[in-house]
């Protein structure tokens, strides 16, 4: 049953070979018997869940199930979820029990679906290893040695360990891509503004971004037909349209265009993931698909814009966190001004105070046109790369991280090396275009290899099939870690 895609469960659960209760509790069985061990999860609620779950199955017995209705679903814990402690991976934020619910649980809710728990995360979404968390660090659970990847690296490792079937996760710079890649399973950044941002803890507004995390394609489909939805409390909420991400899974890929960009496979790319790569490269060529070189000549600029950007955001969205209406605050003050200093010298980690301080340098006077509207104009060129690259082929495909997943504490110590492993992603992000990693191989100490594929704006549905019929002809997706407690 671990292994069953969402597809599977939801027609056990339809044809009530299994209830909704009884597939919880095993999932709340399987969290109680792993998570001391990977640290995925920060908060569980068995009563709450359970709750949830005897209504999924009144809502299944009436008639009024959807594809989804009573499958247990982790939530990244940056979604505020109305009664549930919702932290975002900070001491800021660990006394903090959310009010409301953000517009994605809130569509969750209304599909049936169970709060299986809220996920472990880098602290207010900054980070590429899961270890800046005030929680502690997670572990992958193909190498408890390894990282998971990050900021989305409870909800990725939560799948992998088969913790829960599918999770919801964010993505600024490959938030959700890079941790799919490194823990084996298969994520998607949908376009920007599909997916509203209410309540979904900011930390960079522009760049932002939630999607789902599960085994397959197929998954991620399901999931972005409950996630996706206009919402009008989201100022960049889109009023697209909803569509079927499941309709064109079955579609035939020959004479699909596919580019790969000569920057994707430069110096920088380790030889065990280039190699994963190569070899999913040459099994679109047996499905038909034509394969192009391209160039996006920008792409060496990604990293240094985005870390511009990003953390200048993130400078004005955490400037609420003073220490006043909710969140931490220090015990011992003086005065106001004090207060806040205090307040927030203890509640952030070392991570987002470096964030804070690079955003406030490059917003201060004097620095604002050399750096940030800059960087700006860089991200217009690295869009319409992309625009030009997209007139030559169909998508884009290259290595989702640079390398398989380092060892914990490995770039701790070394910023710019952590900044690195976006290198592949970050460009997709600044342009706002929809990207997604599906498991091609393994690397070095039998690590993950994902692959990421890039398409054009909405292209959703298209780059869900082109991963789906992968998937079709390959298992890399069906392998699991080797778990003993299940």
């Amino acid at each position: 049953m671990f292994n069953s895609s969402l597809n599977q469960l939801s027609t056990l659960l339809a044809t009530k070979q299994v209830s909704s209760i009884e597939l919880t509790r095993d999932f709340l069985r399987n969290i109680k018997n792993l998570n001391k061990e990977y640290n995925a999860f920060i908060t569980v609620n068995e009563e709450m869940s359970l709750d949830q779950a005897r209504i999924a199955d009144a809502m299944i017995a009436s008639g009024e199930g959807s594809p989804l209705t009573g499958i247990p679903i982790a939530h990244k814990d940056i979604f505020c979820t109305k009664g549930w402690l919702t932290t975002c991976g900070s001491k800021m934020l660990s006394n903090f029990i959310s009010p409301y619910d953000a517009h994605v649980i809130e569509l969750f809710n209304k599909a049936g679906t169970v709060n299986i728990g809220k996920t472990n995360m880098d602290e207010f979404a900054m980070g590429s290893s899961n270890e800046t968390s005030f929680y502690g660090p997670v572990k992958n659970p193909w190498d408890i040695l390894s990282v998971p990847g990050g900021s989305s690296g409870g909800s990725a490792c939560a799948v992998a360990a088969r913790m829960a079937p599918a999770a919801t996760g964010t993505d600024t710079g490959g938030s959700i891509r890079q941790p799919a890649s490194l823990c084996g399973v298969s994520g998607i950044k949908p376009t920007y503004g599909l997916v509203s941002r209410y309540g979904m803890i900011a930390f960079a507004s522009s760049l932002d971004q939630g999607g789902p995390i599960a085994k397959s394609a197929a998954d991620l489909a399901l999931m972005l037909n409950v996630m996706v939805g206009f919402d009008a409390r989201d100022s960049t909420s889109l009023q697209y349209e909803n569509e079927d991400y499941t309709r064109e899974l079955k579609r035939p890929i020959e004479g699909l265009r596919i580019g790969l960009p000569k920057e994707y496979f430069a110096e920088g790319l380790s030889d065990d993931v280039s190699r994963a790569v190569d070899g999913a490269v040459a099994e679109y060529s047996k499905l038909g698909a034509k394969i192009i070189e391209v160039s996006l000549p920008n792409t060496k600029l990604s990293i240094p814009v985005y870390y511009v950007l990003a953390p200048a955001e993130a400078s004005s969205n955490l400037s609420r966190f003073d220490g006043v209406r909710y969140g931490h605050r220090s015990e011992e003050y003086n005065n106001l001004d004090d207060m806040y200093l205090k307040s927030r010298s203890q509640g952030f980690g070392a991570e987002v105070k470096r964030r804070i301080l690079i955003g406030t340098y490059v917003l201060s006077h004097g620095y604002y046109d050399a750096y940030y509207i800059k960087a700006q104009k860089l991200r217009r060129l690295i869009a319409q790369d992309f625009t030009e690259v997209f007139k030559q082929c169909d998508v884009i495909m290259g290595p989702t991280s640079p390398s398989v997943a380092f060892s914990l504490g490995e770039k701790n110590n070394d910023p710019l090396q952590m900044y690195l492993s976006d290198a592949y992603t970050a460009a997709a992000s600044l342009a706002g275009l929809p990207g997604m990693s599906i498991p091609v191989g393994f690397g070095k100490k039998n690590r993950p290899v994902g692959l990421h594929i890039i398409g054009n704006y909405f292209a959703e549905a298209k780059i869900l099939n082109i991963a789906h019929q992968f998937q079709q002809v390959t298992d890399w997706h069906t392998k699991m870690p080797d778990i003993k407690k299940l």
